[in-house]
């Protein structure tokens, strides 16, 4: 890959993730300050982006694969998405602001699958060009947080305007990224491949049943984090909230570069179960701190564990359900994973911190409320805890059986 085709991958990865961290970290603030929605449908609103994760696969496996180059598709995606989200800036009422990023954020989750083939249609070497052109998203996502912290877009309908700002440029820029005609021109759409089905297979496998279950159940967890840390900080009178939390995307490169050590030292099983005691220690940490005391390194701290709890379980998941799949399912494994995790467990995981939060609120005025985060944080801190036993008993690291025609040489 030439050096100019280099920054051109780079600055199209930045400007797609800065559209999202633009506005998916203070959203809890914005819809409970702001416009005052319950715990509910701030859980709802979160999970626009599972809802998102998984109709997209249909999008681009019917429309991307086989009739538009992937540039234009990117670029009419993030035009489009740059009308919605100025439209949702405008919404006061649930009833308009939901469906609204529903659309928006199907339009742009279907851009993830796309800015990884882009990428790895015009890389000569993906395994050593790909991660270093993914690199700039985690860049672009601190950048959003600066932006929103230093423009004061934390709390207010600017942040969609920042996004919609961020993703207009992204699709124009789309228009002049190389040309990356369609893969699949005249092949059948296959329902079954597209959602991963060849996949179950494998859940025969009671390892590898124990990894998809506890991926999914280890994503509530995860929407806690992601609903509701800004609101938190918020609540807490921390300021510039949204540019401190940066600090988990540069754990993420720290930790994600330290993972190939520690995979020859543990071993997928210890990785995996590493990422879940980070996950125990960070919400361990969130229900006994207290901003009236000097607890201010438990917050820290919580945020700079982010790259052991995401990498070390995302990241080790994918690879391991590489590792697992065989070639001729690995593909469809990979989609099934992602419509687990991505899709269904952050749309239910969303969905029940929503519900969680909204439940455990007292008021501090006639017209606001206030939460109870120590018993928040509790419930991912110990649904956390018991996943670690249920994995560490259930799950044993086999090695995958060889295909009938004899071993994957890539392996």
């Amino acid at each position: 890959m030439s050096f100019t085709l280099f920054l051109r991958l780079w600055l199209m990865v930045f400007l797609h993730y800065f559209v999202w961290g633009a506005w998916y970290v203070t959203l809890s603030t914005y819809l409970n300050d702001t416009l005052k929605f319950p715990g509910g449908q701030i859980g709802l609103a979160y999970g626009t982006t599972a809802i998102g994760a998984m109709v997209s696969p249909f999008f681009a496996g019917i429309v991307a694969d086989r009739f538009f180059a992937t540039q234009r598709l990117l670029g009419c995606l993030h035009l489009i998405g740059a009308a919605l989200l100025y439209y949702v800036s405008t919404t006061k009422t649930f009833s308009a602001f939901y469906p609204a990023l529903i659309a928006y954020t199907i339009s742009y989750m279907a851009g993830h699958g796309l800015t990884n083939a882009l990428t790895l249609h015009h890389s000569k070497n993906p395994a050593k060009e790909f991660p270093l052109v993914m690199f700039m998203g985690s860049v672009g996502w601190i950048a959003a947080g600066f932006v929103l912290s230093g423009f004061k877009l934390e709390d207010n309908a600017g942040m969609f305007r920042l996004a919609s700002g961020a993703a207009l440029v992204m699709g124009l820029y789309s228009f002049t990224l190389p040309n990356t005609p369609p893969r699949g021109a005249g092949a059948p759409v296959n329902l079954r491949t597209m959602l991963g089905l060849d996949a179950l297979k494998l859940m025969r496998d009671r390892s590898f049943c124990t990894f998809i279950l506890c991926s999914f159940l280890i994503c509530i967890p995860l929407s806690f984090y992601f609903n509701w840390m800004h609101a938190f900080m918020g609540e807490l009178k921390i300021t510039n909230a949204a540019m401190k939390l940066t600090g988990a995307q540069v754990s993420d490169v720290v930790f994600l570069l330290l993972l190939p050590l520690l995979l020859r030292r543990i071993g997928v099983k210890g990785i995996l179960i590493l990422g879940m005691v980070a996950w125990t220690v960070r919400f361990g940490l969130l229900t006994q701190f207290d901003a009236a005391r000097d607890a201010t390194w438990m917050l820290y701290t919580a945020i700079a564990v982010h790259g052991m709890c995401y990498d070390y379980i995302f990241v080790m998941g994918r690879m391991y359900v590489d590792k697992r799949a065989t070639p001729d399912i690995r593909a469809a494994t990979q989609g099934f994973h992602a419509f687990v995790t991505l899709g269904a467990g952050m749309f239910v995981g969303s969905w029940l911190a929503g519900v969680t939060a909204g439940a455990l609120t007292y008021p501090v005025s006639a017209d606001a409320q206030a939460h109870l985060w120590q018993n928040i944080w509790f419930v991912p801190a110990a649904m956390s805890g018991a996943l670690i036993v249920v994995f560490a008993v259930l799950f044993k690291d086999n090695e995958p059986q060889p295909t009938q025609g004899g071993p994957d040489p890539s392996r």
